[in-house]
């Protein structure tokens, strides 16, 4: 064979050369076909020498010699026939014996795709099968295992560290933009599925019959009174500025100070007397207003269109974006310190999950029944896929080169075939031609 000069530097490296069918011999390869060589020596060895006994034998018979000459040739010859018709099935599985087209020879190179077939239907039948597989997972007995596993403190460290190496690498590869528009369409979507007027109103209903809304009045009557006393002149500005340009200025003056009086009056009364009449219609309006919200349509029409223009605004889906920077920023900085509430958290989360799985049979036949399902799924759905794997990879493999592949891995083990039939050939003929003599006398 004539190599280039790559393939000759390759070989003085100590590496293959690639070969079509997408083999590269590996030095195990090489290795395998050198023993394969040496028990081919001694098969062929032991082939010619039963040959040449068989000759000495024969020779010492017509020489006129007697009795064992008959016996040693005989076994000789049986072990000939033997040597020679397991040679030619072991060299019929991988070419034509003496480059002869034998039918039904060189079985591996010329029915490889069959073959490949074949096997990718036993594997998909005896190994792929949902009931195969559920049957060796049960086996195993993975929610014990994994349970004791998950028990020890180092494993459960580790995998804290590796949930949350994944965590990190899932929100830094992730884009605001994308979130934000998840988020949005999600809580959109929402919005218009369900009406929020009832809801709103049915709470709003409970806040007011509690006094739950109490704390604000109050709180806005204070902030109001501080109002008017801080601005006591703006207050009268606005009223006086609002006068006919006909009235005297004095007058518009003592108007101006009646009016700041009188409201002034009224926002203190209205903050130091719990029932105050204000108060009371103020109760009244929002449980008018709490039974518009679950009754009249026109109050939740309103309602559900004000809710949509909310969401569309820039402004809130700018805040949804900060919102969830601010978030995915706090859970990076979580994850990646050790000692952080999160990893503790989960870490303690993972000790008691293996501690519960050791201890809690229930809990351990839950989780092999959900890997069994898992795996069955898998298998079963995906089983055809499979094995087209297996056929299409036989198919694309070269037919000379997978023969001699397959020959540098069972080579060997063939050739013991061909030592056994020499052997036991010769053992056959003596007990055959001793058997004939023994009946003949």
């Amino acid at each position: 064979m004539i190599r280039t000069q790559g393939e000759e530097s390759d070989a003085a490296e100590g590496v293959m050369p690639a070969r079509p069918g997408g083999f590269t011999p590996s030095a195990v390869d090489e290795e395998k076909r050198r023993g394969v060589r040496r028990m081919k020596t001694i098969a062929t060895g032991l082939l010619l020498a039963v040959a040449l006994v068989y000759a000495l034998a024969t020779w010492a018979r017509s020489a006129g010699w007697t009795g064992w000459p008959a016996f040693v040739a005989a076994a000789a010859e049986a072990g000939m026939v033997g040597a020679l018709a397991d040679w030619f099935a072991v060299t019929a599985l991988f070419r034509r014996p003496m480059g002869l087209p034998i039918p039904h020879t060189a079985i591996i190179p010329t029915k490889k795709d069959q073959l490949g077939l074949s096997l990718g239907e036993f594997v998909g039948e005896n190994f792929l099968s949902g009931d195969v597989v559920r049957l060796r997972l049960r086996a195993v007995g993975i929610g014990s295992r994994l349970g004791a596993w998950l028990a020890e403190p180092a494993h459960a460290d580790r995998v804290t560290a590796e949930l949350a190496t994944a965590l990190r690498g899932a929100l830094t590869v992730l884009r605001d933009s994308d979130v934000q528009a998840v988020v949005g369409e999600a809580i959109t979507r929402r919005a218009d599925a369900a009406e929020i007027a009832p809801g709103i109103g049915t709470m709003l209903e409970k806040i007011v019959t509690d006094g739950g809304h109490r704390r604000v009045v109050d709180l806005v009557c204070v902030r109001a009174h501080d109002w008017l006393v801080a601005h006591s002149d703006s207050v009268m500005g606005a009223v006086t500025g609002g006068a006919p340009g006909w009235t005297p200025r004095f007058v518009d003056r003592k108007v101006g100070e009646r009016v700041y009086k009188e409201l002034l009056r009224f926002v203190t009364e209205m903050r130091d007397m719990p029932d105050h009449p204000a108060r009371g219609a103020v109760d009244r309006f929002l449980a008018d207003f709490a039974r518009d919200l679950r009754t009249d349509p026109d109050t939740r029409a309103r309602v559900e269109r004000l809710n949509s223009e909310v969401l569309a605004r820039g402004e809130v889906q700018d805040t949804i974006a900060s919102a969830w920077s601010s978030v995915r920023a706090m859970i990076v900085a979580a994850a990646e310190d050790e000692r952080s509430e999160l990893r503790l958290r989960a870490r303690a989360a993972i000790l008691s999950l293996g501690a519960r799985m050791t201890e809690d049979a229930r809990l351990r036949a839950k989780v092999d029944g959900w890997l069994e399902d898992a795996a069955v799924y898998v298998v079963t759905t995906y089983r055809d896929e499979i094995t087209l794997l297996i056929t299409d990879t036989i198919a694309g493999w070269d037919a000379e080169h997978t023969s001699r592949k397959i020959e540098a891995h069972i080579g060997r083990d063939l050739q013991f075939i061909r030592i056994n039939g020499t052997v036991v050939g010769a053992l056959a003929g003596l007990l055959i031609y001793s058997a004939s003599r023994l009946v003949g006398a």
